[in-house]
């Protein structure tokens, strides 16, 4: 018995064992569909081994992976679940964001949240995480920005994917996979779906209200997708899959990358095409737009420099049809994750789409002012209904018609992904409003000053607004919070002084100025005190010391010598007339004193300090020996003057 339970033991664990090994290799095969970005045949392998209850973190990752690379939202977010359940020690903070994106392409905005949360407590230095902490209100934001198009399903799409609609002439060019005439051999393996081809529509007598292949010359046997052609009709700039000689040519993972060709229009044929020079075979690059005054090519890249899964770069195209090297728009635009399918306007306004910056789910449309290649301005989320919680794409807009069309594989479309047009209703607002306001005062009297310039300066050093302080001594200016600028206060006689303010929220901000001066333009016999503006140091009735409401007055004198090292003053100091004429003289001659000991004790050296009593004879107004006058009157007669000496 126990011989016969050995051999029974042995059987079991070979029969594990093979099992265990037919799993491996099951895995290992859906993995290299994976890393070659076959991800439809990947899923259906590791569903398989999945149901022979084989499971492990990678698995779910690569799985959820797959799921979302081909917007299988409701799958890729319970996949995701499943390994946040079992797996938590193994997560990165990526898998968290894809999790939350799904959550929120599903409408789930709460769990989405929650997940995001844990994925900015996971991440140091990441703009999305920057991002959602500083926008935890979006869906605001979003609010605020929708409802700006009517929207309606394009008449041309079909049960097929329709996207990347790029205007030709009167009509359009389209990329889709309806009709390609390929074997199911040439099906792309990412999503098991036909090869794209361009179409046009409406853009000559041929096309007029039908849909036909926008030509032979430019169409192959593998992917021809995003377009855009200059306005003379003469140049097309395209995506298509990396192919030499009718052949298509793999990277050493076994991928085929995007690359973009150029065309020529000759003799009615597109001709002499060829591809750009900074595409590579290690990297895609796709998705061409053109700058208004069609100079500079804007396109997409998961080239070196990248910052996240792919970012929107820039061109010179030179006089001689060469480029400049690629130029990546910066971190302002481009994120962690997806920025693609750019288009720009007549008016400078970028729009693309992004999976990066805070969005209702999926790829959403966001636009940006781009004048003067200033890519620092606001990005704005263009709300509902040209987002949706699906993937939202191919943004192009005529400013002159305010119309525009766009692609989306929200629900209830036709096909897969669907092209829609639309008309713009009101137009998105990108200016950032701030009211700056303050005051511009005297550092050492703390005095305002009155008629002093407030200007703006952007960061190319031109002036762009100013304002005059008030009466008293305020300003108020209204700046755009979508550029960085310096606000710089100046009044004659003083240092001018600035502050830096960066693009901001728009929130009211207060800037009060405290200038020194240049120089005291004073001489012998002058009163400082009156040069700096300075209230009165007056004295208590038969009383020398200093009083309290006095001594910040002497505190600015003290600021003032301590900033002129070689300001020496005699302190003269005065009665009322009342009393005899000798103890006035006393009186105010122990207030010099008092005074200058006051200065001396915070620090002023007493070989720059003299000290003079007047009594009565030299009273401020009328209230001399015999006049009748009020005790107010009095009272500015006792006091102390600073007299400059040197």
């Amino acid at each position: 018995m126990i011989k016969k339970a050995y051999i029974v033991f042995i059987l079991f664990v070979i029969t594990v064992q093979g099992i265990s090994f037919g799993q491996e290799r099951l895995v290992t095969k859906a993995n290299e569909k994976y890393e070659e970005y076959s991800f439809r045949p990947a899923i259906d392998i590791y569903k398989k081994v999945l149901d022979k209850g084989f499971v492990s973190a990678d698995l779910l990752k690569k799985l959820g992976n797959s799921y979302y690379y081909n917007a299988n939202y409701q799958e890729a977010a319970e996949t995701y679940a499943r390994l946040v359940t079992e797996f938590s020690d193994a997560i990165a903070p990526e898998d968290y964001f894809k999790y939350a994106q799904t959550l929120k392409t599903l409408g789930d905005y709460d769990a989405s949240n929650e997940i995001m949360a844990k994925f900015t407590m996971l991440t140091t230095g990441d703009g999305r995480a920057s991002a959602f902490k500083k926008e935890r209100d979006y869906l605001a934001e979003i609010k605020a920005n929708s409802g700006r198009y009517d929207i309606k399903p394009f008449e041309y799409n079909s049960v097929y994917s329709e996207f990347a609609p790029t205007y030709y002439k009167e009509g359009l060019i389209f990329s889709s996979d309806r009709d390609t005439g390929n074997f199911a051999r040439y099906r792309h393996t990412w999503n098991s779906k036909d090869f794209l081809d361009l179409y046009k529509v409406n853009s000559d007598s041929i096309s007029q209200n039908k849909v036909v292949k926008f030509g032979e010359q430019v169409n192959t046997r593998l992917h021809e997708s995003t377009s855009v052609v200059t306005s003379d009709g003469e140049t097309l700039y395209f995506t298509r899959n990396n192919i030499v000689e009718g052949k298509y040519v793999k990277d050493e993972k076994g991928i085929i990358r995007l690359k973009i060709f150029r065309a020529k229009m000759i003799d009615g044929l597109w001709s002499e095409i060829e591809e750009l020079p900074f595409n590579n075979n290690s990297y895609s690059v796709a998705n061409p737009a053109l700058s208004p005054d069609e100079n500079t090519l804007y396109f997409v890249s998961d080239m070196p420099g990248t910052f996240g899964l792919s970012d929107i770069f820039m061109v010179t195209i030179n006089d001689d049809g060469t480029f400049s090297n690629p130029e990546n728009l910066g971190p302002n635009i481009n994120t962690e994750a997806r920025e693609t399918f750019p288009f720009v306007t007549r008016d400078e306004i970028l729009y693309f789409s992004s999976d990066g910056h805070p969005g209702l789910g999926g790829l959403d449309v966001f636009a940006t002012k781009i004048k003067r290649k200033d890519f620092q301005g606001r990005v704005l989320n263009v709300g509902e209904p040209i987002n949706s919680n699906r993937d939202d794409f191919t943004f192009i807009f005529d400013d002159s018609t305010k119309t525009g069309y766009m692609a989306s594989n929200r629900e209830a479309g036709l096909g897969e992904d669907d092209i829609y047009s639309f008309g713009e209703k009101e137009p998105l607002v990108f200016e950032c409003i701030q009211k700056i306001s303050g005051t511009v005062r005297d550092k050492i009297s703390n005095n305002v000053l009155v008629g002093a310039t407030v200007k703006v300066i952007d960061e190319a050093n031109e002036e762009i607004l100013s304002a005059i302080t008030n009466s008293d001594g305020n300003y108020t200016l209204v700046l755009d919070c979508n550029q960085g600028n310096f606000v710089r206060a100046l009044m004659e006689g003083y240092v001018p002084f600035e502050e830096y303010i960066g693009v901001s929220d728009g929130k009211p901000k207060i800037i009060d100025f405290y200038l020194e001066r240049d120089v005291i333009t004073a001489g012998f016999g002058d009163d400082l005190a009156k040069l700096l503006q300075l209230s009165t140091i007056y004295f208590d009735f038969n009383k020398y010391n200093i009083r309290k409401d006095s001594e910040l007055e002497v505190e600015k004198v003290i600021a003032a010598m301590e900033k002129y090292p070689s300001l020496k003053i005699q302190v003269n100091s005065h009665t009322d007339s009342r009393g005899p004429a000798a103890y006035n003289l006393w009186l105010s001659q122990k207030r010099a004193e008092a005074t200058i000991n006051y200065m001396i004790l915070r620090g002023i050296s007493s070989n720059r300090l003299a000290s003079k009593g007047f009594g009565e004879t030299k009273p401020f107004n009328e209230c001399s020996d015999g006049v009748k006058c009020s005790q107010e009157k009095h009272d500015l007669n006792r006091r102390s003057e600073f007299i400059i000496l040197e």
